[in-house]
């Protein structure tokens, strides 16, 4: 069963979350908010079988029969408020939370509802929520889960307790990938780095087939570029643009490549390289461009980026990627 010992990087919240169950200081209602795969429903989980524990210590004991029923999914006291449209809408709030809430618990202290996605919920589904939220019975807990807590009424954010779950330190994460996942160390490392502190989408990365894949498409280039011509870069890159869903992948680990290359030429050092199985591309390239030239190779990707958000042209958008990776 997972338990509060298996988060990673999180003491600050684990132990607020704890000590609110220990001194009986439970909060009506949670806002859990951080970036998609940051790991709000993993530690949401976790609090709301601690909250129902039978030993009630903090932490879920993994043993009792409400623990068993956490773990399998099948709490009856644990509610997952659930949509099928696009929005959360008044309904879904007043079918599952607002007319379930005034029923007792069937086994357990408390009734606790998760809502994921939270940001979905319509204004009228958060006034509906604000109801409960401000005269709730005194067994509810309302965890709401969310990628954007600036999409709630400010009524809603000031009659919660904020739990911002933040990016976690890069080698706390390629640890846990190494030894929880059995991960290889330069995997582990790119997935982590790639990553950027966020747990779910690192142990995504590290295992996906696809992104490996990806991976080796942006070393072929990278390790061949300065041989080719302006036309192969460009028919490369056009290749790399077809897979729509990827493009920001191939473009965020082209971007680590090239920080790699200045990071290799100020320290002379390969401590802090991502890509440390390529260190002689990267030595060579580093001492084959200024400063300047890795400077605008790092702002044309930004540039990049920021064009194909706004729809550009790719072939327009990418002119000024080509021209600062053939500087020197």
């Amino acid at each position: 069963m997972k338990k509060f010992q298996d988060i990673i990087g999180r003491e600050q919240i684990i132990e607020h979350l704890q000590n609110a169950i220990r001194f009986n200081r439970v909060s009506h209602a949670y806002i859990f908010y951080g970036e998609e795969g940051i790991g709000k429903n993993f530690i949401a989980d976790i609090f709301a079988a601690a909250l129902q524990c039978e030993v009630y210590s903090g932490e879920p004991c993994g043993e009792c029969k409400s623990c068993l029923q956490a773990a399998g999914g099948n709490h009856p006291d644990i509610i997952r408020v659930r949509h099928e449209k696009a929005t959360i809408g008044v309904d879904d709030i007043r079918n599952q939370l607002n007319n379930d809430i005034a029923v007792k618990p069937y086994s357990s202290r408390y009734k606790v509802y998760i809502i994921d996605e939270a940001e979905k919920m319509t204004e009228a589904a958060q006034n509906a929520l604000l109801k409960t939220i401000e005269e709730p019975p005194e067994y509810a807990v309302i965890l709401l889960l969310t990628d954007n807590a600036n999409a709630f009424l400010p009524t809603i954010l000031s009659r919660c307790v904020m739990i911002h779950m933040k990016s976690v330190d890069k080698d706390l994460v390629k640890e846990h990938l190494m030894k929880e996942c059995g991960i290889p160390d330069y995997q582990a490392e790119l997935a982590a780095t790639f990553a950027a502190g966020n747990v779910g989408k690192a142990e995504r990365y590290a295992a996906s087939e696809e992104f490996s894949a990806r991976k080796d498409e942006v070393l072929h280039i990278v390790r061949h570029i300065d041989e080719m011509k302006v036309s192969e870069i460009i028919d490369l890159l056009k290749h790399l643009a077809e897979d729509k869903a990827a493009i920001n992948d191939y473009l965020d680990l082209l971007l680590l490549w090239y920080r790699d290359v200045l990071m290799f030429k100020a320290t002379r050092s390969a401590l802090r390289i991502t890509y440390k199985e390529e260190i002689l591309t990267l030595q060579r390239q580093a001492a084959g461009k200024s400063f300047e030239a890795l400077d605008h190779i790092i702002e044309a990707f930004a540039e990049l980026r920021a064009r194909l958000k706004a729809n550009v042209n790719f072939d327009a958008a990418v002119e000024l990627l080509l021209l600062a990776l053939k500087e020197k």
